[in-house]
């Protein structure tokens, strides 16, 4: 079995009174959160940073203190079993312009509800309904 580490960033801003989250739309079909592979020597919150930047052209996301879930799942790769395991941390934008790049078909922004429904597992819903409870705290 193949064993990978990722990290993710559940990202959001702020649009008068709402909170939106911003999901991805992956090439096999589900809605995500940005999240990409660790690379040597970097650490989870520099790996979230560089993948939030190459998969959305966002530079300005800004880490909240408190978040950090992680999730683990089993997929086939090319006929071998792959234990990943994810931390997810939360941060906040100020740039609504997104340009998603190849590994995307598409993104979207969405109020916690439509962002629960639209989310594709149920990781993500515990991830995002986490990050969620915690803003609801803070802001």
């Amino acid at each position: 079995m193949i064993e990978e580490t990722s990290s993710g960033v559940v990202i959001f801003r702020k649009e008068n009174d709402k909170i939106l989250f911003l999901l991805l739309h992956y090439p096999s079909g589900h809605w995500d959160f940005v999240k990409g592979k660790m690379e040597s020597g970097e650490s989870p919150h520099e790996t979230a940073i560089r993948e939030t930047k190459e998969e959305t052209g966002i530079e300005d996301v800004k880490f909240v203190d408190g978040y950090e879930e992680w999730i683990e799942y089993n997929f086939q790769y090319d006929g071998e079993l792959v234990h990943k395991k994810v931390v997810f941390f939360l941060g906040e934008t100020q740039t609504k312009e997104v340009k998603i790049s190849h590994e995307h078909l598409s993104f979207t922004w969405m109020d916690y509800v439509t962002a629960m429904d639209k989310t594709t597992f149920d990781n993500a819903k515990t991830v995002l309904s986490k990050a969620y409870e915690l803003l609801s705290k803070t802001l």
